[in-house]
């Protein structure tokens, strides 16, 4: 088939998202044939787009659930524009052909990766960091050469319709669109035959993507996120500790995939640990965080009563309040909250906590860690505060993850260089720099056949007993 010439795709479900895919569709290898400096002037044109709406990102962003400018600029901003100039500085290497070795056995040619676009591809972001995991993906599938539908929540409408602006802005809905809308307008996207679906969320919602996904075929990069732990250990630092795993807990209201879910402390260290962790709450955001511009809402009273439901069943089950707990249903405020004696059998430790509770148990046997870590699903992040080599080497050996970080809290998803993604029900596939131009593109493999000569055509019918001894020998020897 003439991908130039696609024929339409017809759905019985909404009018404009059909009409757009087929735009798409038949633009598609337009998209695909533009070079890598056709490309960085697109990535250009948003990194100026997010200067230029900087304000209007970070008043969005405040109207939809009070995120301070500061962490606007942080989270949002900054990971988006650097995104662009890692893409800029290495898309012309990454899109070069991929040279390759080629086995003696095919002596006479050679052999390369070459990476194409797969095509009209589907983003579906969420509400946490609206900006980031939208723009972010999107950067990697423009680097690609695909055609674009991305979907963002509807739960951050303000942050919606200035990514809506700004798209529309820059760029041609033939090659990339923004479609606003709830969950009917989602199940309509996910019925089409889109070539890749690159989805950030909850790992429920991730298995409804899979399987729409499932139905054509398409390939699909989703993160997801499940409980993240932290290990706190004997020969941790522990004011930087509390520090860095404060920071990393309740930015954004703990409503981050990759915040630490819970904490380990060792016995010898608990104590100190938690007046330090304490003490750095007061520090950020003050005695009372309901009255700090810097502490973040919760972002609909859907989700604050989920995370209110969470604490009340932990209460229930005999939990313990160390610090805060307070909050207001009025305003979607959840404080800064740390628990300990959770039971086994509460929904804070069964449960992705996705919001300010910090369950902290503490421990004497690092094998006992190990092993509760392990005994539940694979987490997008763990995180190790530790001065022991050893220690660290074990956890790491002995455990799996997504990502681990040691001795900080979630700054390895702002290095373009590392690969960002989970294992399982945390995710599948990778995303960031390289990995998510990798993600967004088919890796074509091509041999060239240059000589005359071929090993293979003496090997052909009718079979002989010298070509036997031919396939014999190199079947043990090439």
């Amino acid at each position: 088939m003439n991908i130039t010439s696609a024929p339409a795709f017809e759905l019985p479900v909404k009018d404009e998202v059909s009409r757009v895919f087929n735009l798409q569709l038949n633009n598609q290898q337009k998209v695909a044939d533009s070079t890598a400096r056709d490309r960085i002037k697109k990535l250009d044109r948003l990194f100026d787009a997010m200067l230029k709406y900087r304000k209007d990102i970070q008043e969005a962003l405040y109207k939809d659930f009070r995120k301070h400018p500061s962490e606007v600029d942080i989270a949002e901003i900054y990971k988006v524009t650097s995104d662009i100039k890692h893409t800029r500085s290495h898309l012309a290497k990454w899109m070069r052909p991929k040279k390759v070795s080629t086995p003696f056995s095919q002596l006479g040619s050679s052999s390369y990766i070459h990476y194409e676009p797969k095509g009209v591809v589907l983003i579906i972001s969420p509400w946490n960091f609206p900006i980031n995991l939208t723009f972010g993906p999107m950067i990697s599938a423009i680097a690609a050469g695909n055609c674009i539908m991305l979907k963002p929540s509807e739960y951050t409408p303000h942050a919606s319709a200035i990514m809506k602006k700004i798209i529309m802005e820059l760029f041609d809905e033939s090659e990339v669109a923004l479609v606003e809308g709830d969950v009917d307008v989602s199940t309509a996207l996910l019925k089409l035959p889109v070539n890749h679906i690159f989805f950030t969320g909850a790992p429920e919602i991730g298995k409804v993507v899979m399987r729409a996904a499932a139905e054509h075929l398409a390939s699909v990069t989703l993160e997801l996120g499940g409980k993240s732990p932290t290990i706190v250990d004997e020969t941790a630092n522990i004011k930087v500790a509390a520090h860095r795993l404060a920071f990393g807990k309740w930015l954004n209201n703990g409503q981050v995939c990759i915040a630490p879910d819970y904490a380990f402390v060792h016995q010898s260290v608990a104590d100190e640990f938690m007046e330090n962790l304490k003490l750095t709450i007061e520090n950020y955001y003050g005695e009372d965080a309901s009255q700090s511009a810097s502490y973040n809402r919760i972002v609909n009273n859907r989700h604050f009563k989920r995370i209110q439901g969470y604490f009340e069943d932990a209460l229930s089950k005999g939990a313990t309040v160390a610090y805060g707990g307070k909050n207001d249903s009025s305003q979607n405020y959840f404080g800064p909250t740390i628990m300990t004696n959770i039971p086994e059998d509460s929904d804070l430790w069964e449960k992705e906590i996705f919001g300010p509770i910090l369950p902290f148990i503490v421990y004497t046997d690092l094998q006992e860690v190990i092993t509760k870590i392990n005994a539940k699903e694979k987490p997008l992040a763990l995180y190790i505060y530790s001065n022991s080599k050893k220690n660290v080497d074990r956890i790491i050996q002995h455990t799996r993850a997504g990502g681990t970080v040691v001795n900080h809290s979630g700054i390895h998803f702002f290095n373009s260089n590392l690969p960002f993604g989970g294992t399982n029900n945390s995710g599948i596939g990778k995303g960031h720099g390289f990995f998510g131009f990798e993600a967004f593109s088919n890796a074509r493999a091509v041999t060239k056949q240059w000589s005359s000569l071929s090993g293979l055509d003496n090997m052909s019918p009718p079979y002989t007993e010298k070509k036997q001894k031919l396939i014999d020998l190199t079947i043990k020897w090439l």
